[in-house]
């Protein structure tokens, strides 16, 4: 028995929600492994928003957003359709006029709510939470909710604005010259581009150098990144060194190695990730090989422009052209957003909870701070300006147990409706033009060739072929495991993860799409990615040798 539901009102049903849509896809991207309850509130209830205020803004013609619902720790997702061909027609004229301020302005429209979260963070950030009354703290946990909510407005009207001129500019690529975004020509129209979690990754760069430079080097490449603090401070240099690096921390290290959580340090708290990313450009040596990477690449992608546009007609080439510049903006924003948007406000997130959560451990509410991820945000209200006045373990203790279960069975790919397959539910999304559930969450998904004789399928996020040894990793703290040369395989990837780009020859995820952070970041290294293979990280053990052919999404288990 549940003592309340995680999400109230919008946990799954089957008998109503499948009567309301035939197929709800998890959000394999975000929601595995399943989330915390806490978290899962926060993003089903906002999420959620974000998306229906997002394409009713912009007045999608095909889309009014997604509906979600949670299951067993997962989101589970299904759009809501224009089935009107009159509305679809009055919304595609107030489409075209909605996306205007993105083609004349992308810069100052982005930057400027670049500028409004970062102001919200600012404030919420100034309350010291050790010392803030307990009513200082609530006031700042609903602070934060807020937060969330317009994050995820500006999330999701800033994605479905640029990320649906991808897809028209894919389709008019498809229609002028015959390829779309799986061709090696369409990625070379759309990469070659910088953005803030390169210029972060160049900064730890910089670190590695400055590290060089004070004779930091060999303490920190004979020492675990989890002891890499603690042992630059014993000396002057050292604590000069970390001294500039927490001050860095504190400007863009609130993100967690999971971009889709809250139960995991930021860099903040712990900045040993973040260090031993600083060992790994240490021990490869060499300038930052992303700056002549990307030399190499706006040179191939202004090649590249000028072959598509031979092919487009006079009349058309106006219009061609104002959809591909904004197209190119799709892996800038991609990158940028993750930063700026999710992982910053769920580190605020985790922030506010933890302070709430010390008090409510010292008041004898709970027993750990990380407890308050089992609670949702009515039953904090309920305790939170007087904690000693209640006992919330019991609560707790079921939500926890219920979680630990949820780990031990994987949620299914997609419910649902008897008689709806997955081949058909697949047409609806693309028949729905959503370039979100197209080129982000759900992806095109793996065909298979027997005459390749592949141990895994996928699909095509950056062309090339690549073999070598495979590293198999799971979670931000073993990145500091990857070698020069090495084949990732993960789950999926995050901007935490993108310094190691630098160093591997290829990348096999379970999940993602063409505009995922691993298909993104492959392309800026010019290296192979392939995605949607389901069980790469299953099968696969690391120091196997694999090979990697991106053009024909295929990857081989060359030691068995």
């Amino acid at each position: 028995m549940k003592v309340y539901d995680v999400v109230p009102g919008l946990e799954f049903d089957p008998e109503r929600d499948l009567a309301q849509s035939p197929a709800w896809f998890l959000d394999g991207t975000h929601s595995v492994p399943p989330w915390t309850p806490m978290f899962g509130w926060f993003w089903i209830n906002f999420c959620r928003h974000g998306m229906q205020w997002g394409a009713e803004k912009l007045s999608l013609p095909t889309v009014k957003g997604w509906d979600w619902r949670f299951m067993n720790g997962g989101g589970y997702l299904t759009l809501l359709l224009v089935t009107s061909e009159e509305e679809k027609q009055r919304r595609e004229g107030e489409f075209r006029k909605a996306i205007l301020p993105f083609i004349q302005d992308y810069e100052g429209l982005w930057g400027g709510f670049v500028k409004e979260i970062l102001s919200r963070y600012g404030a919420l950030k100034a309350l010291d939470l050790d010392k803030a009354s307990n009513i200082e703290l609530l006031d700042n946990f609903e602070e934060t909710i807020d937060t969330c909510r317009r994050m995820w407005e500006i999330h999701m009207y800033m994605m479905y604005g640029t990320y649906t001129a991808y897809i028209l500019f894919e389709n008019m690529c498809r229609d002028l010259a015959g390829i779309d975004d799986t061709s090696p020509t369409f990625h070379r129209v759309v990469s070659g581009f910088d953005n803030k979690v390169f210029q972060v990754d160049r900064r730890l760069w910089e670190f590695a150098q400055r590290a060089v430079k004070d004779d930091l080097a060999n303490t920190i490449s004979k020492t675990d990144p989890p002891e890499i603090r603690q042992e630059l401070e014993k000396t002057d240099k050292g604590r000069e060194f970390m001294s500039d690096f927490m001050a860095f921390m504190n400007e863009d290290g609130w993100r967690m190695q999971r971009m889709s959580e809250m139960n995991l340090p930021t860099w903040v708290e712990d900045p040993a990730p973040a260090l031993g990313m600083v060992k790994q450009f240490v021990a490869k040596g060499g300038g930052f090989n992303l700056d002549e990477e990307r030399k190499r690449i706006a040179k191939e992608r202004q090649e590249a422009e000028k072959e598509l546009m031979s092919k487009v007609p006079t009349e058309q080439r106006g219009w061609f052209q104002q959809l591909m510049g904004l197209a190119q903006k799709s892996g800038i924003f991609s990158e940028e957003h993750d930063h700026y948007l999710d992982l910053y406000t769920h580190a605020m997130m985790r922030r506010s909870a933890l302070g709430l959560g010390r008090r409510f451990v010292k008041l004898g509410a709970l027993d750990d701070p990380e407890d308050m991820f089992f609670l949702i945000p009515d039953e904090v209200r309920r305790a939170g300006i007087n904690p000693d006045q209640f006992d919330l373990r019991y609560i707790v203790a079921r939500r926890k147990a219920e979680w630990q279960e949820w780990q031990k069975t994987p949620n299914p790919p997609a419910v649902l409706a008897p008689g709806f397959d997955l081949d058909q539910a697949m047409a609806v999304l693309v028949k729905s033009n959503d370039p979100i559930a197209l080129k982000v969450v759900v992806g095109a998904m793996p065909q298979v060739r027997p005459e390749l004789k592949a141990d895994l399928y996928g699909t095509c996020g950056s062309p090339g072929v690549a073999e070598g040894p495979a590293r198999v990793i799971m979670n931000e703290d073993e990145l500091h495991l990857v070698k020069e040369g090495d084949i990732l395989v993960a789950a999926s990837t995050s901007p935490s993860w993108t310094p190691v780009f630098s160093m591997i020859k290829g990348v096999v995820v379970d999940r993602g799409a063409s505009l995922s952070h691993a298909a993104i970041v492959g392309r800026e290294y010019g290296i192979p990615v392939v995605m949607n293979v389901f069980e790469g990280t299953g099968k696969i053990r690391s120091g196997q040798r694999i090979k990697v052919d991106a053009n024909l999404g295929a990857v081989y288990i060359m030691d068995k």
